[in-house]
């Protein structure tokens, strides 16, 4: 839980640099800046966040430049957001007094978070004031590699070498002589300073108590449409926060963090950029996003995804922010790296690299577009079709994977279960809109590679789903994610078994777990590294939907706590000491929050409902057990198995109870064979129409429906059941206002009846 009243602790510095556990972020939809608790702006890229940064002392404390305001003599600091925004208060305590500093990139009057017109001001404000005592305050402004000064009548205007692209304004509320200067102040006194890109005010005072105002107002009306009911809300709400902060909100864009070449571990050469978009990203940004009530945010991420390959016709694993390639990847030598951790890079190397999840991640989002009421233009389509038949033979060939190894390529199981999600997705479309293309072709092949994931990459001995599709190499936690891909179903028995076997044999303890093992999987880079947080929170997704609420929840509320004080996280954490590694705050970990926290509120209704806890529903393989319970939300039925032959579905029982359900099977049952037997809760399973026994499963054979719907023309399936196709469907429309029925989004997921 974050505490609304922090205490006061000392500064602490490892090696010459603050903690990373001891920063905050702001931002204002165009780029971010890090706050310490010591009062200094250490990272801040102009003019947006794929920029060179104007400071960077996070990367070296001498020549990297920084911002600072604070007191002389600090002993003790805290920091604190202003509740639901990213105005940011830093409180120092020093012998004689106290100050506190507030910080924030602008926000324009009004401004409106969810539209797709710009909201920032170009400014940062920093506004200082003593709150008890003396002080003196001291302010020291030293961009990266200097600046040249001229002295203006409202203030100073900076040039830096090297950025003829930007020209620099800082204005304060007392006289100016230079970039540093020291100020004794007392109790009520404030200081204002407003430093300023791309928009000059030089015959205009400023008020920086309104700037703030007006930017904590506008994150406050966003947050308005929060909407939450779920374990740690305080953390989630910070998660949506700091989410946003990560986005460009002209464009829709998420970068995977705002910062770069932050080390696992420290001291390592594992520094990588982070300030671009990944495409991986998106899917689960945009559940995260849009299960909290971030609609807009979800639908401007998936267009920007869509836009970003129909213009590069092939599809990259990362984008800039505008949609064009990363740079190359270049070493920065003339920065030490924090904590002395070399090298420094800008650019990334992977952006070239051969990673088949891609495919099913675009798909992924053409089809979320499509359900949330999107359109695809012809031209699009063609790409995407194409997408799905280069997945449907690139899952046999090596890639580097999600990971990004820098090592000989491999057939990684979660490149295959990717390239099996984008046959799925497009078979889905293609039924869904009937759309040109060799449709049944995807879905057979889709339903082929999903099985043989199923049984070739299972090691039986291990007990466990194995990294490579082959059934060899270590284990790799990415597979936790294969239930969030509906790929597998998240209760099947070798799920499972290897949610445990990966809790169990990549734990670092207390809950973490390392993303693989680097003596059983080789990467390329030397050296070790932290534990990865969001392989944590999807074995948080897992527990939950496996019916183990009580760990899940426990396991989510560990994770919760390991937070900075200001709500944030890292991509990583030492499983020893429990320090940030990595870039921060890494959005990835923060949209583990979100997800794991919906998906244990759902487990929570479920469970106190007295139904089955599973948290997702995919289709049941051959070999399962006739009674088995699908164990999914109130939109998924229970299954039974397979079976064949022909038959008419019972007529339903007018009082609206499931026939059978007081004993014995119904007697107007016509199909050949005896009827399965009850489900677990009592309820006969009767068999589909003839022209929906048709419609092939992935046995070629029809199943068994349950008896569920008042009407034997509202047939209850979900994503992954072989329901019937939409020429035979002949029950009623949606009639969703009235509570009749559900209609789902996708083709392959027909009406249920309400509850």
């Amino acid at each position: 839980m974050l505490d609304p009243d922090p205490e006061f602790r000392t500064i602490r510095r490892r090696d010459g640099y603050l903690p990373l556990e001891d920063l905050g972020l702001i931002g204002d939809g165009a780029t971010a800046a890090l706050v310490g608790l010591d009062g200094s702006i250490p990272w801040l890229c102009l003019p947006d966040f794929g920029s060179d940064p104007l400071f960077c002392g996070l990367l070296d404390r001498t020549r990297g430049g920084e911002f600072t305001v604070a007191p002389e003599g600090i002993r003790q600091a805290r920091q604190f957001y202003e509740p639901d925004t990213a105005v940011l208060v830093t409180e120092m305590v020093t012998d004689t007094g106290r100050v506190r500093v507030t910080d924030a990139l602008a926000l324009r009057p009004g401004a409106d978070l969810s539209d797709d017109a710009p909201a920032q001001r170009a400014e940062l404000v920093r506004s200082a004031v003593v709150t008890d005592g003396d002080v003196r305050l001291r302010v020291d402004v030293r961009p990266r590699g200097g600046a040249h000064v001229r002295t203006l009548f409202s203030g100073l205007e900076l040039g830096v070498p090297g950025r003829p692209d930007l020209r620099l304004h800082l204005r304060s509320s007392r006289p100016l002589d230079g970039l540093t200067g020291a100020y004794d102040l007392h109790r009520g006194d404030r200081l204002d300073l407003v430093l300023s890109w791309r928009r000059y005010h030089r015959h205009h005072r400023f008020d920086a108590a309104t700037m703030l105002r007006d930017t904590a107002e506008a994150w406050r009306r966003w947050m308005r449409r929060f909407n939450y009911d779920g374990p740690q809300e305080q953390m989630v709400r910070r998660a949506a926060i700091t989410l946003k902060l990560c986005d460009d909100w002209v464009n829709g864009s998420l970068v995977a963090a705002p910062t770069s070449s932050l080390p696992a571990p420290i001291g390592g050469v594992r520094n990588w950029d982070y300030r671009y978009v990944w495409i991986r990203d998106a899917s689960f940004a945009v559940f995260a996003l849009r299960r909290i009530g971030f609609a807009d945010e979800a639908d401007a991420f998936l267009g920007w995804v869509l836009d970003a390959f129909e213009q590069s016709r092939v599809p990259r694993i990362m984008y800039t922010l505008s949609g064009e390639a990363v740079p190359d990847e270049v070493e920065d030598a003339q920065l030490e790296g924090y904590r002395r951790s070399a090298p420094v890079r800008w650019g990334n190397g992977a952006a070239d690299q051969r990673q088949h999840d891609v495919y099913g991640e675009v798909l992924d989002c053409a089809d979320q577009w499509l359900r949330a009421g999107g359109e695809l233009e012809p031209a699009l389509w063609g790409g995407l079709a194409g997408l799905a038949d280069t997945a449907g033979d690139a899952w046999r060939h090596p890639d580097q994977g999600i990971w990004e190894v820098r090592s000989e390529g491999r057939v990684f199981t979660y490149s295959a279960a990717m390239c099996q999600v984008a046959l799925d997705r497009a078979a889905t479309i293609g039924e869904r809109l009937g759309l040109p293309g060799p449709v049944a072709g995807w879905r057979a092949a889709a339903d082929k590679l999903r099985q043989a994931i199923l049984d070739q990459s299972w090691d039986d001995g291990a007990r466990t789903f194995r990294e490579h599709l082959d059934g060899t190499g270590g284990l790799d936690a990415s597979l936790l994610a294969l239930p969030l891909r509906l790929v597998v179903p998240v209760d099947h028995p070798r799920m499972v078994a290897t949610t445990d076997t990966i809790a169990e044999r990549l734990s670092a303890g207390n809950g973490l777990l390392y993303r693989y093992l680097h003596e059983q999987s080789t990467d390329g880079i030397p050296g070790d590294e932290g534990a990865f947080l969001l392989c944590s929170f999807w074995l948080v997704d897992n527990l939950a939907g496996q019916g183990r609420v009580e760990e899940a929840e426990q396991l989510y509320d560990s994770l919760c706590e390991r937070a900075s004080p200001l709500g944030l996280l890292s991509e990583q954490i030492h499983p020893t000491t429990g320090e940030f590694m990595g870039n921060f705050p890494q959005a990835f970990s923060h949209i583990g929050v979100i997800a794991s926290g919906v998906n244990l509120a759902r487990a929570r209704q479920r469970k106190a409902a007295g139904g089955s806890t599973g948290s997702s529903c995919s289709v049941v393989p051959a070999t399962s057990t006739p009674g088995t319970c699908c164990r999914g939300s109130r939109r998924c039925v229970r299954r039974g198995g397979w079976a064949t032959g022909s038959g008419s579905p019972a007529p339903i029982a007018a009082s609206g109870t499931p026939n059978g359900s007081a004993g014995g099977p119904p007697s107007s049952w016509t199909g050949t064979g005896t009827p399965r037997p009850p489900t677990r809760d009592g309820r006969w399973w009767r068999r589909p129409t003839s022209a929906a026994a048709t419609s092939p499963t992935p046995t070629a054979s029809p199943r068994w429906w349950p008896v569920v719907a008042r009407s034997p023309s509202t047939w209850p399936c979900r994503r992954g059941c072989s329901a019937p196709r939409s020429p035979r469907w002949a029950g009623p429309a949606c009639r969703r206002a009235a509570g009749s029925c559900w209609r789902s989004r996708s083709a392959r997921t027909w009406p249920t009846p309400s509850g």
